[in-house]
């Protein structure tokens, strides 16, 4: 396993992160602490989940699993806040009332006194990022979270960020977690770039692109039973153009003797700027075959055939998409 920065932070984090989204939906509890307990022996060091998922119910079982081995001391644990935890107007969002109360829920349910990565899951206009970093930054400064980034944010919101963070005497977003994949190389244009100008991690989410790139969607058949998105065969991300890529990957694949799914992941590891992305699996075999795409070399060869499938910067399915637009008042 390789260890990367976070960021400019000096924090090491493995170059895989296990995504917990799975965690009390695809996988039970007892299926999620076998892969928590698998992957840390594999060397993954970094967890990442969200309030959001299952309504809490991620967090709780991530907690319990890092309880259970008694490795929470060793785990760089990120969680997430800006989604919906209840009925209520001011059951989501940015505003500094959510992050406090949220970031004191996950605490609980991660059975844990801090959280290492606490991440604002999506940005959101109506909101200043002064109000969103000023909540974060006394976060920090109670200890209860060691380092705070941001997830699906536009190349001008990080910039943005930085600026108010050092106007005002704040600390910092460290990284950006954005969709990022074969299918969808939007980042590439300006957010990979920013990252590397101003020390961001990168934490891909999604690299298989929610399973497009397994391979086990085929044109004008019909969606495996148990597929993501069986129930969304209207989904925008379904496109004719994503077929192409996928069909042009195939025999790539098989001639470097590996899965479509190690084939994408290999390919996401192995890009400039990327930090750690994250695997969802909902099962033991899918995180076996996900480690597997530690020991698959991608060559300049390869990397030229699947430029010639989607281009550096091109979208062939839709990942990339947020609260980009401008503030609805001033920042300060």
């Amino acid at each position: 396993m390789e260890y990367r920065n976070l960021g400019r932070t000096g924090v090491k984090v493995s170059s895989l992160c296990l995504g917990c989204m799975m965690f009390g939906r695809r996988a039970t509890a007892e299926e999620s602490y076998e892969i928590v307990d698998r992957a840390l022996e594999a060397g993954i060091n970094f967890l990442d989940t969200a309030n959001v998922y299952g309504r809490g119910t991620s967090e709780e079982i991530t907690g319990e699993a890092l309880k259970r081995n008694g490795l929470r001391d060793q785990t760089v644990l990120a969680t997430k806040v800006h989604g919906g935890m209840g009925e209520g107007v001011n059951d989501r969002g940015n505003s500094r009332r959510h992050i406090v109360e949220q970031c004191e829920a996950s605490l609980r349910r991660l059975q844990t006194d801090w959280i290492d990565l606490y991440q604002i899951h999506r940005p959101q206009s109506d909101t200043p990022i002064d109000e969103t970093l000023r909540a974060l930054d006394d976060l920090i400064r109670a200890g209860k979270v060691r380092y705070i980034g941001t997830s699906t944010f536009a190349a001008w919101q990080c910039v943005e960020s930085l600026w108010v963070s050092r106007e005002l005497g704040l600390n910092r977003f460290v990284c950006e977690q954005p969709p990022y994949h074969i299918l969808d190389r939007r980042i590439e244009r300006e957010l990979l770039p920013m990252a590397q100008s101003y020390g961001y991690g990168i934490i891909p989410w999604s690299p298989l692109a929610g399973g497009l790139l397994t391979g086990k969607y085929k044109r004008q058949e019909k969606m495996p039973e148990d597929a993501r998105f069986a129930d969304r065969p209207d989904s925008p991300r379904i496109t004719s153009a994503m077929f192409d890529v996928v069909e042009g990957l195939q025999p790539l694949a098989e001639k470097k003797g590996c899965t479509m799914a190690q084939l994408a992941l290999a390919w996401c590891v192995q890009q400039p700027g990327v930090t750690s992305p994250i695997i969802g699996p909902r099962n033991i075999e899918q995180l076996e075959d996900n480690l597997g795409a530690l020991q698959v070399q991608i060559e300049q060869e390869d990397r030229e055939e699947i430029d010639r499938l989607n281009g550096p910067g091109r979208m062939a399915s839709p990942f990339y998409e947020a609260d980009f637009g401008p503030h609805q008042f001033p920042v300060l």
